[in-house]
């Protein structure tokens, strides 16, 4: 074989490699047309940590919210119109914030390259960089993404499993992603971080405690939700993790063998016999519950993505652009 016809092989190889055929992503898709869209995107991240430790939190969930609703296109972000409702102002989305700061990301991102960088991509890319800040592991993600042109409020129920299905319909929603059972389990370690409001809390206090809850959590539940229907409006919320609230680690785990979980998602996780085995492994290893975290984060990041031609590449992230046109 010619030197030519050599490394045309190599690079045909690399190419396939890098690429995945089937969804459009590719690592490093940004290298040729904004080669510093991933570290302006890390540096934000980081410097609005400093700020806001919350927000790691957000970037996490939003990917949860965002993938998990037929396609990783950023619709999460959209806005209500006159005619379609934003998921953000679903009861699944209830209780996210911090989304004027992705738009700052997004900012800085359209200063170095205007019209390039998808929301969806930024969307992602900071859930990756959120995890890291977290304290979770590095994971590798491709991009490609381009963003969606419309809210799909009316099927978030469908495809997102709310704190109160059943361990069976959970583990159906993420397996129609490819997303298998050590993997599902990996992905709730997330409620390590961050905090439930007592509207999502109230039914396991009150009219009566319920008794699958481990009774020496119990008084620091109530002090927090000291009110049988709490105002959704109002501060009232109960940390994830008292022990480590801040970082994403495998103490969930130990918490809800230990009956601790505040969801009944989290308490059904350690009881069910198709999940507990995992729950005991990963309370007893963090690379593994890592291992499987990352595993389950590349594969919700590729769930039937935007490439191509197909989408756009918003302006802001909370209109799509057709929507500007229409001022």
């Amino acid at each position: 074989m010619g030197s030519s016809l050599f490394f045309l092989a190599l690079f045909a190889l690399s190419a396939v490699a890098n690429a995945d055929t089937s969804s459009g992503l590719m690592m490093n898709f940004y290298k040729e047309s904004c080669p510093q869209a991933e570290d302006i995107i890390r540096e934000q991240v980081k410097l609005l940590y400093k700020r806001h430790k919350n927000t790691a939190f957000s970037w996490i969930r939003n990917i949860f919210h965002d993938c998990a609703v037929q396609s990783c296109d950023a619709s999460l972000l959209l806005d209500s119109t006159r005619k379609t409702l934003s998921e953000k102002e679903t009861d699944r989305s209830f209780g996210m914030r911090n989304f004027r700061y992705l738009e700052e990301i997004k900012d800085a991102v359209e200063r170095e390259c205007p019209g390039v960088v998808s929301c969806a991509d930024i969307l992602v890319l900071s859930a990756r960089d959120g995890i890291v800040a977290a304290g979770g592991p590095t994971i590798a993600l491709k991009t490609g993404r381009r963003d969606g042109r419309k809210s799909r409020a009316e099927v978030v129920e469908k495809f997102l499993p709310d704190h109160n299905e059943s361990i069976s319909s959970v583990l159906d929603k993420f397996g129609a992603m490819g997303i298998d059972i050590p993997g599902v389990v990996a992905l709730l370690g997330a409620h390590s971080v961050g905090r439930t409001h007592c509207v999502k809390l109230v039914h396991r206090l009150y009219p009566e405690v319920d008794p699958a809850l481990n009774p020496d959590h119990v008084p620091h539940m109530l002090k927090k939700c000291y009110d049988p229907i709490p105002d959704p409006k109002a501060v009232q919320y109960v940390r994830n993790d008292r022990g480590t609230p801040m970082k994403l680690d495998n103490n969930y785990y130990r918490n809800i063998l230990d009956n601790k979980g505040l969801l009944m998602v989290d308490h059904e996780l350690a009881q069910d016999t198709r999940t507990r085995p995992y729950v005991k492994k990963m309370a007893k290893s963090q690379d593994y519950f890592f291992e499987h975290f990352a595993r389950a984060i590349t594969l919700l990041s590729e769930n039937n993505p935007l490439t191509g031609e197909n989408g756009e590449i918003r302006r802001h992230c909370n209109l799509a652009n057709k929507n500007h046109y229409e001022e």
